[in-house]
Protein backbone atom coordinates (compact mmCIF):
# COMPACT_ATOMS: atom_id res chain seq x y z
CA UNK A 1 0.00 0.00 0.00
CA UNK A 2 2.94 2.42 0.85
CA UNK A 3 4.72 1.64 -2.81
CA UNK A 4 1.31 2.06 -4.26
CA UNK A 5 1.25 6.02 -2.89
CA UNK A 6 4.84 6.67 -3.15
CA UNK A 7 3.94 6.11 -6.89
CA UNK A 8 0.82 8.98 -7.08
CA UNK A 9 1.92 12.26 -9.23
CA UNK A 10 2.55 14.61 -6.58
CA UNK A 11 -0.63 16.75 -6.56
CA UNK A 12 -0.41 20.68 -4.74
CA UNK A 13 -3.52 22.77 -4.82
CA UNK A 14 -2.61 26.24 -5.69
CA UNK A 15 -5.15 28.22 -7.62
CA UNK A 16 -8.65 29.08 -6.84
CA UNK A 17 -11.14 28.38 -10.13
CA UNK A 18 -14.24 28.91 -8.98
CA UNK A 19 -16.02 30.63 -5.72
CA UNK A 20 -19.46 29.91 -4.67
CA UNK A 21 -21.20 32.23 -2.59
CA UNK A 22 -24.98 31.89 -1.55
CA UNK A 23 -27.60 34.43 -2.57
CA UNK A 24 -31.37 34.64 -1.28
CA UNK A 25 -33.16 36.43 -4.07
CA UNK A 26 -30.69 35.79 -7.53
CA UNK A 27 -32.03 38.69 -9.56
CA UNK A 28 -31.35 41.35 -6.90
CA UNK A 29 -27.77 39.28 -6.96
CA UNK A 30 -27.07 39.65 -10.65
CA UNK A 31 -28.36 42.90 -10.71
CA UNK A 32 -25.64 43.65 -7.72
CA UNK A 33 -22.57 42.28 -9.21
CA UNK A 34 -23.02 43.15 -12.96
CA UNK A 35 -24.36 46.62 -12.56
CA UNK A 36 -22.96 47.76 -9.05
CA UNK A 37 -19.84 46.48 -9.29
CA UNK A 38 -19.33 45.54 -12.90
CA UNK A 39 -18.27 42.17 -12.79
CA UNK A 40 -18.05 40.56 -16.47
CA UNK A 41 -21.60 37.94 -16.18
CA UNK A 42 -21.31 35.03 -18.42
CA UNK A 43 -24.82 33.39 -18.15
CA UNK A 44 -27.51 31.77 -15.82
CA UNK A 45 -28.33 28.09 -15.16
CA UNK A 46 -31.15 26.23 -13.37
CA UNK A 47 -32.01 25.92 -10.84
CA UNK A 48 -30.84 28.17 -9.24
CA UNK A 49 -27.06 29.72 -10.13
CA UNK A 50 -25.33 33.16 -11.92
CA UNK A 51 -21.94 32.89 -13.02
CA UNK A 52 -19.43 35.76 -13.70
CA UNK A 53 -15.53 36.12 -15.05
CA UNK A 54 -13.53 37.83 -12.42
CA UNK A 55 -10.24 37.57 -13.72
CA UNK A 56 -8.87 33.92 -13.69
CA UNK A 57 -11.56 32.38 -12.08
CA UNK A 58 -15.12 32.40 -11.67
CA UNK A 59 -17.64 33.35 -8.72
CA UNK A 60 -21.41 31.66 -8.77
CA UNK A 61 -24.04 32.33 -7.23
CA UNK A 62 -26.46 30.12 -5.82
CA UNK A 63 -29.86 30.38 -3.93
CA UNK A 64 -29.71 27.48 -0.73
CA UNK A 65 -30.68 24.02 -1.99
CA UNK A 66 -31.37 23.15 2.02
CA UNK A 67 -31.87 25.14 5.12
CA UNK A 68 -28.45 24.17 6.05
CA UNK A 69 -26.42 26.11 3.41
CA UNK A 70 -28.99 29.04 3.88
CA UNK A 71 -26.34 31.25 5.25
CA UNK A 72 -23.58 33.86 3.96
CA UNK A 73 -20.99 32.81 2.24
CA UNK A 74 -17.31 33.65 2.35
CA UNK A 75 -15.49 36.73 2.47
CA UNK A 76 -14.42 37.91 -1.56
CA UNK A 77 -11.31 40.44 -1.56
CA UNK A 78 -11.48 41.81 -5.17
CA UNK A 79 -8.13 43.26 -6.38
CA UNK A 80 -8.06 46.63 -8.10
CA UNK A 81 -5.66 49.28 -9.00
CA UNK A 82 -6.37 52.63 -7.23
CA UNK A 83 -8.60 51.87 -4.12
CA UNK A 84 -9.75 55.10 -3.48
CA UNK A 85 -11.16 55.59 -7.00
CA UNK A 86 -12.73 52.07 -6.74
CA UNK A 87 -14.66 53.51 -3.46
CA UNK A 88 -15.92 56.23 -4.32
CA UNK A 89 -17.61 54.85 -8.15
CA UNK A 90 -18.76 51.70 -6.01
CA UNK A 91 -20.60 53.88 -3.47
CA UNK A 92 -22.14 56.30 -6.74
CA UNK A 93 -23.55 53.28 -7.70
CA UNK A 94 -24.76 52.53 -4.76
CA UNK A 95 -22.60 49.86 -2.76
CA UNK A 96 -23.01 50.17 0.86
CA UNK A 97 -19.65 49.86 2.45
CA UNK A 98 -18.58 49.28 5.83
CA UNK A 99 -15.53 51.41 5.92
CA UNK A 100 -13.35 53.36 3.94
CA UNK A 101 -10.19 52.27 2.45
CA UNK A 102 -7.66 51.92 5.13
CA UNK A 103 -4.19 50.81 5.66
CA UNK A 104 -4.31 46.69 6.31
CA UNK A 105 -0.44 45.84 7.18
CA UNK A 106 2.82 47.41 6.16
CA UNK A 107 5.10 44.90 4.17
CA UNK A 108 8.70 45.93 2.95
CA UNK A 109 7.77 46.38 -0.50
CA UNK A 110 4.17 47.23 -0.30
CA UNK A 111 0.98 48.14 1.77
CA UNK A 112 -1.91 46.24 1.99
CA UNK A 113 -5.09 48.49 1.92
CA UNK A 114 -8.77 47.20 2.00
CA UNK A 115 -12.42 48.22 2.53
CA UNK A 116 -15.01 46.17 3.39
CA UNK A 117 -19.15 46.56 2.21
CA UNK A 118 -21.75 44.30 1.89
CA UNK A 119 -24.05 42.72 -0.96
CA UNK A 120 -28.11 42.83 -0.64
CA UNK A 121 -28.06 39.36 1.00
CA UNK A 122 -25.29 40.93 3.68
CA UNK A 123 -22.56 38.83 2.61
CA UNK A 124 -18.94 41.02 3.44
CA UNK A 125 -17.31 41.65 0.52
CA UNK A 126 -13.92 43.69 0.07
CA UNK A 127 -11.36 45.92 -2.54
CA UNK A 128 -8.22 45.15 -1.93
CA UNK A 129 -4.89 46.89 -3.37
CA UNK A 130 -1.32 46.08 -2.88
CA UNK A 131 0.21 49.82 -2.55
CA UNK A 132 4.21 49.74 -3.64
CA UNK A 133 6.04 51.12 -0.29
CA UNK A 134 7.75 54.39 -1.70
CA UNK A 135 10.86 54.65 -0.58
Amino acid sequence: MVAAAKSQPDVRLAEIGQIATRVKNLDRAITFYRDALGLQFLFQAPPGMAFFQCGALMLMLALPENPEQDHAGSVLYFRVDDIESAHRTLMARGVRFIDAPHLIHRAPEYELWMAFFRDPDDTMLALMQRKPRLA
